[in-house]
């Protein structure tokens, strides 16, 4: 039975191989024996790249006389031979030259590849063949396995230059050497050591035996292979670096995994242009289509946006017209798009960022959309960002997409529904935690204030105190403030500066919300206190002081996105016209086809009745130098022309009553010169006609307070509209805003293009039955909806 079993797989294998006689170029290519075949190309250590010179193929290597012995073989194998197959794992790396020490630790350019051209048959045929140990050349041709036939034929090339492939493998003489057919049998086996102890006891029995060179050659490389792949393993990268460059022939396209190995190690230990170029030399030289997709996908793990573009540009065109990566091209735009989101001076390729936003749309998975909202956020994208914020929490309401979402609804100036998106997950990590806390300090922040329900109130101000989050306690204190609730306000502001000692704003909101109180006491020590540290709270009664320096709102700039970037101002045909003051509400009249946007009507200046005695207007109708009265007579006629309404000539008479000795007249002189400028137009001469003469803290705010808001009028009209804002926001630290200031808010707003802020402005003043503020929204949808309103 057996013997006819072996007829039958013999009969098998000669007819395969009489078929395969008859096309001999088929033959040829399954043992990869035609004289084209080059040896693989190596890679030089230390960034050069060099393929080894070698010689042509031998002209004379018959495929057909291998197929008759391997029939012949195979047919009647003969008793009692034994073979063993040199490690047939891993084909084995042609020997490039050796390497210079000193190239190891001095890097050098990457040089192209340099092929020397093969010399010519006949020369390569004449020059003496030299002794080499083909049993491993026999081996692989009698297994028919080209591919180690053709790499065993290169490395023997590589280390023999003028070595010349025998044209019959097989017909080499048979090695009868059974100990060292055992040797090679270990070898296979990559039972290294026990080979090193066969080779070292044959030596001690037989003192004349030598090993043969290639045995240990290979030997010596395996075990460099090994150490290398451990020291790999246990990320001893440095010694990996050091293995490969005292073993060069490891460095081939047969060793991919060396390959990977030694790049990984010098990107790991800071030459990451060394572990591009051995990248680079894989691309370039290495032609397994999946070994080279493993690469690029290796190296986008470990290498940065632009030298991943290097790599790809090194992409070869498949056969089906397509390109060699796209199979992984996917999940190398996700990787860059991640890069991205770190550095937001990255600039990824467009096609990158359409290729993940067609995946989005495509597999639908939260975490594309979240890679491309961040992308977006930290390029200051804050719709399109909103947009795959809102996109991932419909798939999957994390805390990643929510955080996301909450800091571009911050950045649009919605922080109230920024506070409502995070809330649940504000405990989450302290990002998010982070990300909340300034939802609420913004939130808290809003001019004007938000109207929020007391439950929200609530559970913002426990996190608060439970987080001792300072710029939240401060702003509820100005947001209590604005609602005139000073007792609530002292009370946070006191918070506040219980968390954070130096914080100014908090102090200075205190002691202006002591002194609105009357707490005169509380006052004085706060003044110690801040003795010599800010000047706005120590020289707090000096109301000339107060005037000068205009009083500056809390730092909520960090925390009050509304103020943060510079916005383009509208076009001039989108300002306001201007308008005259009025001690009467005036409203403006729409012209019909008119293309700039309606004007808000001038504010009202406010001025305060001053108790004084009665006088007559009939000693100022006519023109006289006032410098020719007395005191007390000029500024009688100075409140006269007040009254007519001539506040330059009253400005002159003011300055002559400022000469009387009597204090309660220079004071009034001062008071009523600082009046007649604000009502001229000139704020800051009225500032400075305010510090003439002492005043008492109700004038000093009042005049403050007028000032304020001419500068802002004067700011608005000049389209300075950030300016503007900035005066209006000093102003309500130290009186609630009126209606007619809330729309010059408004307008300001919408010509800084800030929509939404403009939107919350006049729906507030317009629910008052303001119909200026009704007409301010009007002209903000003529301006964000043109169409609509054709």
């Amino acid at each position: 039975m057996k013997s006819s079993l072996v007829a039958i797989s013999a009969a098998v294998v000669v007819a395969t191989l009489v078929t395969g006689l008859k096309d001999r170029a088929a033959l040829q290519e399954r043992f990869g024996l035609g004289s084209g075949a080059k040896p693989a190309p190596e890679l030089m250590m230390m960034g050069r790249i060099k393929p080894t010179d070698t010689p042509a193929a031998n002209p004379e290597f018959n495929v057909q006389t291998v197929a008759d012995r391997i029939e012949a073989i195979t047919s009647s194998p003969p008793s009692g031979q034994v073979t063993a197959e040199p490690k047939a794992a891993a084909p084995q790396p042609e020997a490039p030259q050796p390497v210079a020490p000193q190239t190891v630790a001095q890097p050098a350019p990457v040089t192209p590849p340099i092929v020397t051209e093969p010399p010519a048959p006949q020369q390569a045929a004449a020059q003496p063949q030299p002794a080499v140990d083909e049993s491993a050349l026999r081996y692989f041709a009698s297994r028919g396995d080209k591919v180690r036939l053709q790499v065993e034929i290169s490395r023997l090339q590589a280390l023999y230059p003028n070595w010349v492939p025998p044209a019959d493998p097989l017909a080499v003489p048979q090695n009868g050497d059974k100990q060292l057919e055992a040797m090679w049998r270990l070898y296979s086996d990559s039972r290294y050591a026990e080979l090193r102890k066969a080779i070292a006891d044959r030596q001690a029995t037989d003192a004349g035996w030598q090993p043969p060179a290639d045995l240990l050659d290979r030997l010596d490389v395996a075990e460099a292979r090994a150490r290398l792949v451990n020291a790999s393993d246990l990320k001893q990268y440095a010694t990996v670096v050091d293995i490969a460059a005292a073993t060069p022939s490891l460095l081939t396209c047969s060793e991919v995994d060396v390959l990977w190995r030694v790049a990984e190690a010098f990107i790991q230990t800071e030459r990451t242009q060394r572990g591009q170029d051995a990248y680079t030399y894989i691309l370039k030289n290495c032609t397994n289509p999946a070994e080279r997709q493993a690469t690029v996908e290796k190296a986008s793990t470990l290498l940065g946006y632009q030298p991943m573009r290097a790599l790809l540009a090194l992409e070869r065109p498949a056969a089906d017209g397509s390109k060699e990566f796209d199979a992984i091209r996917d999940n190398l735009a996700r990787r860059f798009m991640a890069e991205g989101n770190e550095n937001p001076n990255l600039a990824i390729a467009p096609d990158y960022i359409a290729r993940v936003e067609k995946l989005s749309g495509t597999e639908g998975l939260a975490s594309d959309a979240l890679l491309l909202g961040w992308y977006q956020l930290r390029r200051n994208n804050d719709a399109d960002a909103e947009k795959w914020f809102r996109a991932a929490r419909a798939k999957e309401d994390s805390a990643a997409a929510s955080q996301g979402l909450a800091l571009a609804l911050i950045a649009r100036k919605a922080p109230q529904e920024a506070e409502d998106v995070m809330f649940r997950w504000r405990a989450d990590s302290d990002d998010a935690t982070a990300t909340y806390l300034a939802a609420t300090a913004n939130l808290m922040a809003l001019q004007p204030p938000a109207d929020l329900a007391e439950d929200v109130l609530h559970r913002i101000a426990a996190e608060v105190i439970a987080r001792k989050y300072v710029p939240t306690a401060q702003q509820f204190g100005w947001y209590a403030r604005s609602l005139n609730q000073f007792q609530t306000a002292t009370r946070w502001f006191e918070t506040a500066l219980a968390w954070k000692p130096d914080d100014e704003p908090s102090a200075y909101g205190l002691v202006i919300t002591r002194e609105q109180l009357g707490d005169r006491k509380g006052v004085r020590e706060i003044q110690q206190a801040w003795a010599g540290r800010s000047a706005r709270i120590t020289n707090l009664e000096d109301t000339s002081s107060l005037m000068l320096n205009a009083v500056t709102p809390p730092d909520k700039g960090a925390l009050a996105p509304q103020q943060a970037a510079p916005q383009p101002s509208m076009q001039p045909q989108q300002r306001p016209a201007a308008a005259e003051p009025s001690q009467v509400e005036r409203r403006p009249e729409v012209q019909p086809g008119a293309e700039a946007a309606v004007r808000p009507p001038r504010p009202v200046m406010q001025t305060v009745t001053v108790e004084r005695g009665p006088r007559q207007t009939r000693g100022c109708s006519t023109t006289i130098d006032a410098g020719q009265l007395s005191p007390a007579d000029a500024l009688s006629r100075g409140w006269c022309l007040m009254d007519i309404n001539r506040p330059m000539e009253a400005i002159a008479a003011f300055e002559a009553a400022l000469q009387s000795p009597v204090r309660k007249d220079r004071e009034d002189a001062a008071y009523g010169q600082s009046l007649a400028y604000l009502r001229a137009g000139l704020s800051s001469n009225a500032a400075v006609a305010a510090t003439k003469a002492p005043q008492n803290r109700q004038r000093a705010a009042e005049l403050q307070v007028a000032i304020l808001a001419d500068r802002a009028l004067s700011a608005f009209d000049a389209g300075r509209y950030r300016e503007t804002l900035i005066y209006l926001d000093q102003r309500a630290q130290l009186q609630q805003e009126r209606i007619d200031l809330m729309v010059l808010r408004g307008y300001s707003y919408l010509n800084l293009k800030m929509y939404g802020d403009a939107s919350r402005i006049f729906e507030a003043a317009a629910a008052t039955g303001s119909r200026d503020a009704a007409r301010g929204l009007a002209d903000l949808r003529n301006v964000t909806h043109p169409d609509v309103n054709d």
